[in-house]
């Protein structure tokens, strides 16, 4: 039998009762979903990639504009570049405001333009503590051009601005885009404050209701998740509330380190290198493995 050609099923046979199978599984999702009628479009991928794509391009169009922008002509591509973009978020936006049949605001779209000037002010900052956290960086244009952490933290804040403005599909699908992209995970709902660093970045996860303060530096594979889920009286599990860290200003989280649960991180603190906490710290505490170990037996894990 080598060399043969696999059987095809014969037109009629057993694969049309597979797609009329498949097809009676997907009416009775829509109709839980959606009731009766036509099913909502939604909002595109594809579209909402090329959207983010466009608003970077328009915060930093000499590193994310067309190679051949020159000086004279950069107004006019940010302009450009920022209709375009504006225009496609006005569709997506109804698009997944649709979805619930919620009405869309009028002013939604203003709303995010005129935050754009803010967002790159932070990004600012967000680049330079990038620039002066590692060693190995030569300049902000290589940084710019090259880091990861960077790549995800100029999405999350394009995010973010979206998920404020009732949009958490939309802003999902940006997150997740510089998941794939990057390897880092944040949570288009965390709340993050300037001069944000991500070194390496590999394997970073922030949750919905993480806040971070400023000058926060998170090194590779670092957690900041929930430690447990709450559950309502029928085992469903609760949304919206508080389960992530609260991580305030000038703390440094070293890589492979886990923080859980609705907990503070004091101002100016170091948490060490694979360490798993889940219990709030003091202002300039040094947590490291063996104080972990320690604080199991009773003793302080501030070293």
């Amino acid at each position: 039998m080598s060399g043969a050609s696999p059987a095809r099923p014969a037109a009629g046979g057993w694969l049309d009762d597979i797609v009329a199978q498949l097809g009676a599984l997907r009416r009775r999702s829509h109709q839980n979903r959606y009731g009766e009628g036509p099913l909502p479009e939604l909002p595109s991928r594809p579209a909402t990639i090329e959207m983010v794509d466009g608003f970077a391009a328009a915060l930093f169009p000499r590193h994310y504009g067309p190679r051949d922008l020159t000086y004279d002509r950069v107004d006019t591509f940010v302009a450009e570049a920022l209709k375009r973009s504006l225009a496609a978020l006005a569709r997506q936006a109804r698009l997944e405001f649709g979805l619930t049949a919620r009405t869309a605001p009028g002013d939604i779209v203003d709303h995010f333009a005129k935050a754009l000037p803010r967002i790159r002010a932070v990004l600012e900052t967000d680049i330079q503590a990038a620039f002066e956290g590692d060693p190995a960086a030569t300049s902000i244009d290589e940084v710019l051009c090259c880091y990861p952490g960077v790549a995800a933290v100029i999405r999350h804040r394009v995010a973010h601005e979206l998920y404020q403005l009732g949009l958490p599909m939309l802003a999902r699908i940006v997150a997740e885009v510089a998941h794939s992209v990057t390897g880092i995970d944040i949570h288009p709902g965390a709340t993050i404050g300037e001069s944000f660093f991500i070194d390496h970045g590999t394997g970073v996860v922030i949750g919905e209701t993480a806040v971070l303060g400023e000058r926060v530096r998170l090194y590779q594979g670092v957690t900041l998740g929930a430690r447990r889920f709450e559950v309502d009286a029928r085992g469903a599990l609760v949304k919206n509330y508080p389960r992530h860290p609260v991580i305030e200003d000038d703390v440094v989280i070293y890589a492979g380190a886990s923080v859980l649960g609705r907990i503070t991180v004091g101002h100016g603190s170091t948490i060490a290198g694979n360490v798993w906490l889940t219990h709030s710290v003091p202002p300039g505490s040094v947590i490291t493995q063996a104080a972990t170990r320690r604080d199991s037996l009773g003793e302080s894990d501030a070293v």
